[in-house]
């Protein structure tokens, strides 16, 4: 969990390459999506709750309206990628980081339609999902390495401790 609010908040420091808002790297996703695939769905949504609550407490914005769309787009992709985990194994971890990608979207922009009564919001959505497929790419392709290489030289211990 430190690993995930560590990302979260490094992530917040440095200014989006992107100049739209909303769209991210979304390098902690990288430790639920390891959560995910070398634990359960449990631990890896006490990961994303506790992140997104303490990487917004480091950045100062906490239940404010960034953290909110954070939290909602985190939690909603966590949930997506632990039922695609389970029932669609075909798309392995990169397909898997690219559709939670694309649903931490749509979850977002729920809770902006939710909190500012305006479902025009979505409208905002394909642009989004263009930007999904890149940063969701490399978060899976990086998962994808991390796992193998936790297999690899057994370090579940070490995980454990963290």
């Amino acid at each position: 969990m430190a690993q995930a609010t560590a990302l979260h908040y490094l992530e917040s420091l440095f200014p989006n390459p992107v100049p739209i808002p909303g769209v991210k790297l979304g390098l902690a996703n990288i430790v639920t999506l390891v959560a995910l695939v070398v634990f359960d769905f449990r631990t890896a949504l006490q990961i994303t709750v506790l992140r997104t609550i303490l990487g917004s407490l480091l950045a100062g914005t906490l239940f404010g309206m960034g953290f909110l769309m954070s939290f909602a787009g985190a939690v909603t992709a966590a949930a997506v990628m632990a039922l695609a985990l389970r029932v669609c194994n075909i798309l392995g971890v990169v397909g898997i980081s690219i559709l939670g990608a694309a649903f931490h979207n749509i979850g977002q922009l729920a809770m902006a339609t939710f909190v500012l009564h305006f479902p025009g919001i979505f409208l905002y959505l394909p642009l989004m999902l263009v930007f999904s497929v890149p940063t969701g790419l490399l978060t899976g392709l990086l998962t994808n390495e991390l796992v193998k290489y936790i297999r690899k030289s057994n370090h579940f211990g070490s995980i454990l401790s963290d």
